[in-house]
């Protein structure tokens, strides 16, 4: 059990958690809606530190990650348990486990990093589940990487309070964060969280750090993919954020408790796409289908297309080792630092034990 930050001692006894904006209030022995968060005696605990549900090295494209050192290899891993309850969750096996024993991988931050370096991965990534919830975790992790030359990503739906999010999105060299919709009722039906602290984590981690983001909408039919609700989406990322943050559209399928909603059509995100380059974002990409063009990177300036991607498989590069486009000398924003990587598609797993 891990001590854990961000709580206090509400008048009637009960600790108050305050990572989230769930607020769980706990008697002792219970647990937070996160599940891993509890309390122990006077004291907040984090009783997944250190453990997780298994580790995997990934194209840093699939978190999706498509202007953060492109082409390199990613240790990805995660823990249990998340801090929302999405009914379309399609990460439901490990995001909302109630299993313990299911975290059987042990590693400390210090192995993970050195782990990562010998495998020649470029970052290691908080992914499957949420970090917000294993905070202590993650940013203990990135202090390790950060010592051994390794950069930390943050995959996140950025539902967290003010106090911690100035701890954790600075220990972060790049974050993609979800955006689930842009409606308040979306939100609350279908996440059981409000969209309120999600908006205010995107702009401080745009605005007011060095962290690299990009943003994922998971676009489900007849929810969140009304034409209304994608232009004001798109004008608030332009207006709040800027028109250089990346925004992928993702295509969703049946899973979890949504087993009864239709696939997203290929023309939905072509639309979404259109939608937001219409608004003024001038790198959208698509997700979870295959579409060479629209998952491609394109020069803001003449247009030309600068890094090709099938899948995750890197094709055309047209930019210099500084990141720019060498037809017109535009800069590509992001994090581009010499030649792409070669890593591909590949998905290899690591079992932490035998290293």
């Amino acid at each position: 059990m891990h001590p854990a930050r961000h709580w206090t001692e509400e008048d009637d006894g009960r600790l108050k958690c305050t990572l989230c904006p769930r607020f769980c209030t706990l008697r002792e022995g219970q647990r937070g809606m996160c599940f891993v968060r509890m309390r122990e005696g006077d004291r907040m605990v984090l009783d997944t530190y250190g453990r997780s549900t298994g580790f995997c090295i990934d194209p840093i494209e699939k978190k999706p990650l498509n202007h953060f050192l492109p082409g390199s290899p990613v240790l990805s891993f995660g823990t249990a348990g998340c801090n929302l309850a999405c009914k379309f969750c399609q990460n439901h096996e490990i995001s909302k486990s109630r299993e313990v024993d299911s975290l059987a991988h042990s590693a400390s931050p210090e192995a993970i990093a050195r782990v990562a370096r010998e495998k020649g991965c470029a970052s290691v990534a908080f992914t499957y589940n949420d970090p917000v919830i294993f905070h202590e975790y993650a940013l203990d992790t990135a202090a390790a990487c950060r010592e051994a030359g390794v950069r930390s990503v943050a995959v996140t739906a950025g539902y967290i309070c003010e106090v911690p999010r100035a701890e954790f999105f600075p220990a972060m060299d790049a974050a993609n964060i979800d955006l689930k919709g842009f409606s308040e009722d979306f939100y609350r039906k279908l996440t059981g969280a409000q969209i309120g602290p999600v908006l205010e984590a995107i702009e401080y981690a745009v605005n007011e750090t060095d962290c690299w983001v990009e943003l994922t909408t998971l676009l489900i039919p007849g929810e969140n993919d009304s034409q209304g609700e994608l232009e004001e989406m798109s004008r608030w990322v332009v207006d709040r954020c800027g028109p250089d943050v990346p925004v992928h559209f993702t295509a969703f399928h049946p899973d979890h408790r949504m087993l009864s909603h239709q696939r997203t059509p290929l023309e939905t995100l072509l639309r979404a796409r259109q939608v937001a380059q219409a608004a003024g974002l001038r790198h959208v990409y698509i997700g979870n289908v295959h579409h060479e063009p629209a998952q491609s990177s394109y020069c803001s300036g003449c247009g030309e297309k600068v890094i090709g991607r099938d899948w995750h498989e890197l094709s055309e590069w047209r930019l210099d080792d500084t990141g720019h486009c060498t037809a017109c000398g535009t800069v590509f924003p992001g994090v581009i630092e010499g030649p792409p990587g070669r890593w591909g598609r590949r998905r290899e797993p690591v079992l932490m034990q035998e290293i």
